[in-house]
């Protein structure tokens, strides 16, 4: 359709000052703490670093309360850090911004407006014409297999369309970086499974860079590039693995030795990690 492509749409993002060779996304150093009810102190984070370079699929995974969407909010600005700094595209994250689109595990719609007027909302709210937000909006609706149902509500809407549609509203808005908070949790299995191969294809046209959190290892090996497993409280990357699996990516593969091979040594950490708070 048209001219546009999830290769060069670049609509109207912020514009960033690019740093040579810089990762996407920078986590340095993060803490986070909060003061309990008792007045004692709860440690959620302690000097998390890591970096994600451009057009990677990172994904986060630990075990339960380990701080992994703890660091998804601070880094979409919906937080603060009590120690340390993010930084997007070489800029310091200092609150909410266009530069980062966020998927919730909830369900995040507006009920009151249709699939394209949710898809379009960032949009609209940013003055773009409405010839050109038609032609992007468009072009994710059929991205994300919505093409016949542009003019539903979210009420006339499964589960898993949904999420597709917070996915399409995410990208529309062209950011730097996709953060996805268990997406696709609250699905069925076979929904899941379709969720994960239609996130594989659209991934593969846009290369957004992705920040993934996920509790599932074979959701995590299926999708990332690498895999940032987190230690128990107080939240820590406790090891970084590259998934040595070539890309496109099938539901066949997680019978391949590298696979199954991937999937138990992350098992192993978190195995080790629960242990240890035990």
């Amino acid at each position: 359709m048209g001219s546009v492509t999830a290769a060069n749409h670049r609509f109207a993002a912020p514009t960033v000052a690019p740093v040579h060779a810089a990762p996407r996304l920078q986590v340095d150093k993060v803490s986070l703490r909060y003061q309990k009810p008792d007045g004692g102190i709860f440690t959620a984070l302690e000097k998390v670093s890591f970096d994600v370079p451009d057009q990677q699929f990172a994904v986060l995974v630990g075990p339960s309360g380990c701080g992994k969407s703890s660091l998804l909010y601070l880094t979409a600005g919906l937080a603060e850090p009590t120690e340390g700094e993010i930084y997007v595209g070489g800029q310091h994250v200092e609150g909410p911004g266009a530069d980062r689109g966020m998927v919730f595990q909830s369900y995040t719609l507006f009920p009151w407006l249709t699939v394209r007027q949710n898809v379009e909302f960032g949009l609209k709210r940013r003055g773009m014409p409405a010839a050109q937000r038609k032609e992007i909006v468009d072009y994710y609706v059929n991205e994300v297999g919505l093409t016949g149902f542009a003019d539903n509500y979210a009420k006339q809407l499964s589960g898993g369309m949904m999420q597709r549609v917070a996915i399409a509203r995410a990208l529309a808005n062209d950011p730097q970086i996709l953060l996805m908070d268990e997406p696709f949790g609250a699905l069925d299995s076979q929904t899941r499974l379709q969720m994960q191969q239609l996130l594989l294809r659209v991934w593969g046209n846009s290369k957004k860079t992705v920040l993934f959190v996920t509790h599932d290892i074979d959701e995590a090996i299926l999708l990332g590039d690498r895999v940032y497993v987190m230690g128990a409280r107080p939240g820590r990357i406790k090891q970084i693995l590259d998934v040595p699996i070539e890309r496109p990516r099938t539901l066949d593969m997680v019978m391949e030795r590298s696979f199954i091979e991937m999937k138990r040594e992350i098992f192993g950490l978190l195995h080790d990690e629960l242990e240890e708070a035990h």
